[in-house]
């Protein structure tokens, strides 16, 4: 019979194979590196399926509606679905496991893709819409993907493991943007729209990355995560009824949520506008997808390193440098030449590395801030929040563009990502 990470929770006989973990602090390190090489595998091909629809996403939209205004829309949609759906995986990765959150959201992506493509090949405008929210599912799983490479970490190893867990994610996010020529070109020739192409690798590439991780994250490290920490409350009572009370640290939790909210929104609406600013300047889809690569390059590719600095130099002080980073790139994005590729290359490198910054801080604040009993929950409730700061941030940079610029908007992103130093002020001062 399958034990589900509820039964660990409220059992007090584990099965043998489940008792050896709990007993060997050997196994449980063997599982730890067997769990991020699985979540480094798959994360190659979950990154691809991202990478690929985030870069055509808002130029599909403007294509088949016709206006600017909507080129914000697919951003907005599929940040929209990834909130419902990091809802959905909490939750049934707490129950279940996070073989079953994590495998169940890759599919849902891959459907959603392929409705894209039913979408774009029918103009049906309704169908776009609900596909894009169903594909972001897709983007849920990979961010909760980082939560499942922690659940066997130590104190010291948090930031890096939930970085390691991401980092693999560059490899496929950076290759899809520059395969949006070759996939178009794919596209035309089976007769389907050329800005449909692209999803057509985020289909293939989710559902790839949903059965790896259903075949082989065995055995799934949220359970066995939860049945030590069950094994340590249960040492005796009065330790039991401490951890109890403390399951949750909520400070540490708003805190760690706003940081990734404000860096997720920033980036966003940034993010979304700039494929169509450079289109409006005779940047062809070719240099879009450079740009986007080096961006989503910058979003993953640092994960290792700062992984490391979160865990030396403490989560807030690299809360504080994604602020800084952020401001910098909005800068540069509002004030670059319209033309300069080098220019709008580093905005959005700087873009992504703020970003990365800032997740990598809030994801270890929050685990630091939670038990394994509620974990899995509590991350994907704040993950909700993050989603929609996303789905914020893309839906209102396209009407900012249409009724003032890009510039406007860089710049107002530069401002806001300042938020995160009171911020950092404030639990330090909780803190003390």
């Amino acid at each position: 019979m399958t034990m589900t990470a509820k039964d660990t929770n409220t059992s007090t006989q584990q099965p043998i194979w489940l008792q050896e973990y709990i007993d060997s602090p050997e196994r449980q390190a063997k599982l730890y590196k067997k769990t991020l090489r699985i979540l480094m595998f798959s994360q190659i091909f979950g990154g691809a399926g991202l990478g690929a629809g985030v870069t055509v996403g808002a130029l599909l939209a403007q294509d088949m509606l016709g206006t600017e205004n909507a080129a914000g829309i697919p951003t907005a949609l599929f940040t929209l679905g990834s909130a419902g759906a990091a809802l959905l995986i909490g939750r049934s990765s707490q129950r279940f496991g996070r073989r079953a959150g994590l495998a169940g959201g890759f599919l849902a992506g891959g459907i959603g893709a392929i409705g894209v493509i039913i979408a774009a090949l029918t103009n049906n405008i309704a169908l776009l819409f609900l596909s894009l929210l169903i594909y972001g599912a897709g983007t849920a799983s990979n961010l909760q993907a980082r939560y499942a490479g922690t659940d066997l970490a130590t104190d010291k190893q948090r930031a890096t493991a939930a970085s390691m867990a991401m980092v693999s994610t560059t490899l496929g996010a950076v290759v899809a943007p520059n395969l949006v020529n070759t996939m178009g070109e794919f596209a035309n020739s089976i007769s389907v729209p050329t800005l449909a192409g692209p999803f057509i690798l985020s289909g293939a590439a989710f559902i790839i990355a949903g059965l790896l991780i259903l075949f082989f994250l065995r055995p799934d490290p949220l359970v066995v995560s939860t049945a030590i920490a069950s094994a340590q409350k249960n040492v005796n009572t009065e330790t039991e009824t401490n951890l109890k009370s403390a399951n949750i640290n909520k400070k540490g939790v708003v805190v760690g949520a706003v940081i990734m909210i404000l860096t997720q929104f920033v980036m966003a609406a940034i993010m979304t506008m700039t494929p169509v600013h450079m289109g409006h300047h005779g940047h062809g889809l070719q240099e879009v997808g450079v740009v986007i690569g080096f961006h989503i390059a910058a979003m993953y590719l640092p994960s290792p390193l700062t992984g490391i600095l979160v865990d030396k130099l403490g989560r807030t002080t690299m809360a504080v440098a994604s602020g800084v980073t952020l401001l910098a790139s909005g800068l540069v994005a509002a004030f670059a030449p319209v033309g300069s590729m080098p220019l709008l290359t580093l905005a959005l490198v700087l873009l992504g590395l703020g970003w990365n910054f800032g997740l990598i801080s809030g994801t270890a604040l929050i685990i630091d801030s939670t038990h394994p009993s509620v974990r899995a929950k509590t991350q994907g409730s704040v993950d909700v929040l993050f989603a929609l700061s996303g789905a914020a941030g893309g839906g209102l940079s396209g009407t900012v563009v249409a009724h003032s610029s890009y510039a406007s908007l860089s710049l107002s992103g530069a401002i806001l990502s300042l938020v995160l130093i009171p911020v950092v002020i404030w639990s330090r001062k909780t803190q003390s």
